[in-house]
């Protein structure tokens, strides 16, 4: 028997590919996460209104995401509902964070793959070609930016905010700031629908190239978006079937009757799976969730995703081109929202702590977030985070074993199975800080 292993690069954590090989064939593939980090133990008998605080460590990518989704497990322990124009400057803190994940992702993380390249910072030895790559990287630098700008705004700061509170916000968005992110966002929006526009054509050549797309198994889809209201700030999990039904639509507290979580027996990071089938979250299964973006340059992508490769589309490499499409529209949502009053009006609500049961549940850049707490004479007796990342884990495996097999046959691997294998997993944006929590 041989076996191949690959550590990972340009991924948020650490993580490896195991291929096992006999008599010339590939009969395993697995994508590994090797840290254990025990966060829910350690957080049992903590203070239920610290954990809120302590959570966010778990990663200092989604910190974000998961202090939007304590609060609101805590919240729903307490019964507190939080007012209005709290919940909008929370949404407008989790474009922040969909913002600067997926223009990481898709111009520091995937772009090189599309030229074969190791870096963005790469240097050619074409002159022109340098100043366009110059070009290229300074751009993905300055959108990136604006994400954790925006997270400052709306969180007090960038890594780990700290103005979502139980009960809503510390403060609304001073109108002056508010203006200036505005003005930032109108100068960089052209640019960004430039920079996708080239990500895309440059997808398409990739594709070409490889003379693939990827794994393009039908399978099902799991977000918590709605159809035609594309809020991150959510409360409601959608499943799509493989011919494009929505065939499940269930609260939080359900989630335990639809999807199974199970432990792997080859990595530190979880799996779940409906039903026993495979699924997938992240910007592909939003996109295939979704009938509108309700941001015109994102509908026109939208439509133009739809009408080139079908609802629901399914190969692998379609997640990077739907970051695009969400990195356009959450740079026009979060302008459509700053142009409104989140300065003035009630930020917060008092609230009574008891004990009880609660989730919180956030559509975070790589998926459904849930955060699931159970507290007992003020204490967390127990605590459970269930990652986006865990959804994808099972459809992970299956695209490697898909590449695996195209790469090794009994003439020998083929040298570009290691490339394969990256682009395999950076199409599916784990974070492995958050899957092993």
């Amino acid at each position: 028997m041989t076996t191949i292993t690959y550590p990972l690069s340009r991924i948020e954590g650490h993580a490896r590919v195991v291929i096992d090989i006999h008599d010339d064939e590939v009969f395993r593939a697995d994508f590994q996460a090797m840290e254990m980090r025990g966060f829910s133990y350690y957080v049992q008998g903590v203070p239920a209104e610290q954990i809120t605080v302590i959570v966010p460590r778990i990663c200092g990518v989604c910190s974000t995401a998961h202090q939007v989704a304590s609060v609101k497990a805590l919240e729903d322990v307490f019964g507190v509902t939080p007012p209005p124009l709290a919940e909008d400057i929370r949404e407008v803190l989790l474009l922040g964070q969909l913002i600067q994940n997926q223009a990481t992702s898709l111009f520091i993380f995937t772009m090189p793959d599309r030229v074969n390249a190791s870096s963005i910072f790469e240097v050619s030895e074409s002159q022109k070609d340098k100043e366009r790559q110059f070009s290229l990287a300074q751009s993905a630098l300055r959108i990136r930016k604006i994400g954790t700008d925006l997270i400052s705004l709306a969180g007090g700061q960038f890594i780990h905010p700290i103005k979502t509170v139980i009960g809503g916000v510390t403060s609304g968005i001073p109108r002056q700031k508010a203006d200036e992110m505005i003005k930032t966002i109108e100068e960089l929006l052209p640019i960004t629908a430039e920079l996708v526009d080239t990500y895309w054509q440059m997808s398409l050549e990739m594709g070409d190239r490889i003379g693939s797309w990827g794994d393009d198994e039908p399978t099902y889809y799991l977000a918590s978006t709605e159809a035609n209201n594309f809020r991150l700030n959510s409360n409601r999990l959608r499943l799509m079937c493989p011919e494009g039904r929505e065939c499940q639509n269930f609260s939080p507290h359900e989630f335990g009757s639809y999807l199974q979580i199970e432990d792997s027996d080859y990595s530190y990071a979880g799996i779940s799976s409906f039903q026993g089938e495979i699924m997938r979250a992240n910007s592909l299964a939003r996109i295939n969730l979704a009938s509108s973006m309700g941001t015109p340059k994102a509908d026109a992508y939208l439509q133009r995703f739809v009408e080139t490769f079908g609802r629901p589309a399914h190969a692998i490499m379609f997640f990077d081109l739907c970051r695009g499409i969400e990195l356009v529209y959450a740079l026009e949502k979060a302008r459509q929202m700053l142009e409104c009053d989140l300065e003035h009006g009630e930020t917060e609500v008092g609230y009574t702590p008891r004990d009880g049961v609660g989730y919180g549940l956030v559509e975070a850049p790589r998926g459904p977030l849930l955060h699931h707490y159970e507290v007992e004479n003020g204490l967390i007796k127990n605590a459970d985070f269930i990652i986006p990342t865990v959804h994808n884990m099972l459809a992970i495996r299956r695209a490697l074993m898909v590449v695996a097999k195209r790469y090794v046959s009994v003439d020998g691997i083929n040298s570009e199975l290691g490339r394969a294998v990256g682009r395999v997993v950076r199409a599916f944006d784990p974070c492995i800080a958050c899957a092993t929590k």
